[in-house]
């Protein structure tokens, strides 16, 4: 997952440590936490178990999932005007295998205040809301395109 969020950094070494710094810090504390067995790995039982007892819990919230926000908005923000405009945005979600169409939808709904670009608070919101909120409808719940209601 770093790899694949480092390279969006598009050649900025600060960035790209920032991004590998941060995803560091959280597997070490999946690790801690969730590799129950000691086999060294975290299997897809450990990880939900992980995820839900520690790393969204308060405490460990900020210093994992929202420096991954922190350093993933760095890495985004192409152009250091301290925002993320639409075209950023969606060529992000683009990377990640998300529509236009749906990105496009979601930058719409992060963007709360409607200035047309996704502020660092309103991404760390969106970024909280995507881990913690039981609202379906909440804004965060589309940061990588509509949910899959379905499932």
């Amino acid at each position: 997952m770093a790899g694949l969020f480092a390279m969006v950094a598009d050649n900025d070494p600060a960035s790209t440590a920032a991004m590998r710094d941060a995803f560091e810090q959280w597997w070490q504390l999946l690790l801690k936490h969730g590799d129950t067995d000691g086999d060294g790995q975290v299997s897809r039982a450990e990880f939900i178990a992980a995820m839900e007892a520690n790393v969204t819990s308060p405490e460990h919230f900020s210093g994992a999932i929202l420096a991954i926000a922190d350093a993933t908005m760095q890495a985004l923000d192409t152009d250091g005007d301290g925002v993320l405009s639409r075209d950023e945005y969606v060529g992000m979600a683009g990377r990640l295998g998300v529509s236009p169409v749906n990105s496009a939808a979601g930058f719409e709904k992060l963007d709360r205040d409607g200035d047309g670009v996704i502020s660092h608070e309103e991404y760390r919101q969106a970024i909280s809301e995507f881990y913690l909120s039981a609202d379906l409808d909440a804004p965060g719940n589309w940061l990588l395109g509509p949910l899959d209601r379905s499932v």
